[in-house]
């Protein structure tokens, strides 16, 4: 996979916009850039989106897979399945934790609490949850998740990354159970009055990532 996007550089962050990407291509290509990293590689922030797929994470115990035609990719990451599709706002993070000074859970902390801060922007008030990471939010005394997060640590590097539903078809969700949670809701910026695209939430939640990573 060529990153052939301009990259814009964020003091000693590369931010490349791939576009819409095929997963697999993707994956391959953080494992490739991880494995090839060395002590001088700058940490990057890719912003994509995939065509339909369920991604299988590594704790694979009692999950139920889905009845249909999309296809299903193990994967390297934690965590158990979820859905992408277009009109969601993948971002994977390729960065060397002790940089940033940085544990997994510290990091999945502020990757939370930027998308908190994305959504609070747009007067939708978040919030995580300490047995299930991601961010969640109530509509009709209901909880429902709008993001999604995952992470693979390699020599104190991390790839994978967060997910977040923005104008997509949810229906995919429901021949799973989201991240092993059964009866667990989805919803998307869109359905709660946000007209954004994902190309505009997408670019605003990577520099919200950026400001957080450079002053860790």
């Amino acid at each position: 996979m060529q990153l052939s996007n301009p990259a814009l550089a964020f003091s000693d962050i590369v931010i490349h916009d791939l576009g819409r990407t095929d997963y697999q291509t993707t994956l391959a290509a953080m494992q490739a850039f991880t494995a090839n990293r060395t002590a001088e590689t700058a940490d990057e922030l890719w912003l994509t989106e995939h065509d339909s797929v369920y991604t299988l994470g590594l704790n694979r115990k009692n999950v139920r897979l889905p009845e249909n035609d999309i296809p299903v990719v193990y994967v390297d990451r934690g965590g158990k399945i979820t859905y992408h599709g277009v009109g969601q706002v993948i971002i994977y993070c390729l960065l060397d934790l002790s940089r940033h000074h940085l544990n997994v859970r510290q990091l999945v902390q502020l990757i939370e609490t930027s998308i908190i801060e994305l959504l609070g922007a747009h007067q939708i008030e978040s919030a995580t949850k300490n047995d299930a990471p991601g961010v969640y939010v109530t509509v009709d005394n209901q909880q429902k998740k709008i993001a999604s997060l995952g992470l693979r640590l390699k020599n104190n590097c991390c790839y994978h990354g967060l997910s977040l539903n923005v104008d997509m078809d949810l229906l995919p969700f429901s021949a799973i159970d989201p991240c092993g949670y059964a009866g667990l809701q989805m919803t998307q910026t869109k359905d709660l009055g946000v007209n954004q695209t994902s190309q505009q939430l997408g670019t605003a939640l990577l520099q919200l990532l950026k400001e957080k990573l450079t002053h860790v």
